[in-house]
């Protein structure tokens, strides 16, 4: 989507509110014992109420409201009756649409105890996220986005992800340019001003490639590694980059 018209923007940021709320609720309630399939619930009540519909629902008919991944679930877990358990690493995942936007975020948090390793692999992640929405403004090169997730990947001693990309938004969940690489690429595209795109780096410590579940969904990192992934839907202006997904 090219935004052009300031209601177009208003909208947006009323399902990027939306999106961004439910999340962090469902981040709050994050605790031992309780279900993935619980904390989903959680969200779709929190959409609902907000007259938004699940976006990977409505869209690819996908068992959930929300995707929430754990351990060794890198992005697209169904939620279901795995309970949280102290230590664990848990990716919460949430897209939807209201009134013809929709709009995409994501963040992956901590259950206490986690190891420092952990820790500091999660602030990194959202650091990298960061260092690519930076590079969000009207005229410079898709590419450059990938471009800078990777050096600072690299100068930290982390891998990416190559296989699960950042992607267009706003009047379907995916949409042109489509795929967007949070890793070094020869991506000559420009990003236009008004353009609605994610930012979602997923930053491991050795994984490489995203490797398809039994269950037809759900991701894993291979090699096995640990992999965080946090994302906001951004709109391209000649100043920089709007960030829609954020709480209100």
């Amino acid at each position: 989507m090219t935004i052009t018209r300031e209601e177009e923007l208003a909208g947006l940021k009323r399902i990027g509110r939306i999106v961004a709320d439910t999340m962090h609720a469902m981040a709050r309630a994050l605790e031992p014992g309780i279900t993935t399939r619980e904390l989903d619930e959680i969200g779709r009540a929190l959409l609902e109420s907000e007259g938004a519909v699940p976006a990977p629902e409505a869209t690819y008919a996908f068992p959930g409201a929300t995707c929430i991944s754990v351990n060794e679930e890198i992005a697209h877990g169904i939620p279901g009756d795995r309970a949280i358990a102290s230590g664990d690493l848990v990716n919460i995942d949430v897209s939807a649409s209201r009134d013809g936007y929709f709009a995409d975020t994501g963040a992956t948090f901590r259950v206490p105890p986690t190891r420092p390793s952990l820790d500091r692999l999660c602030r990194d992640g959202k650091r990298a996220m960061q260092v690519g929405i930076s590079q969000v403004r009207s005229d410079r090169p898709l590419g450059a986005i990938g471009t800078a997730i990777g050096r600072f990947a690299e100068d930290r001693g982390y891998t990416l992800i190559r296989n699960l990309a950042s992607h267009g938004v706003g009047r379907s969940l995916h949409e042109y340019p489509e795929e967007i690489a949070t890793w070094p690429s020869r991506d000559r595209r420009r990003i236009t001003r008004g353009l609605v795109l994610t930012v979602e780096p997923f930053l491991s410590a050795g994984g490489l490639w995203a490797t398809d579940g039994e269950d037809g969904w759900t991701l894993y990192s291979e090699p096995a590694a640990p992999v965080v992934q946090y994302e906001h839907t951004v709109v391209a202006t000649d100043r920089g980059p709007v960030v829609v997904t954020l709480p209100g």
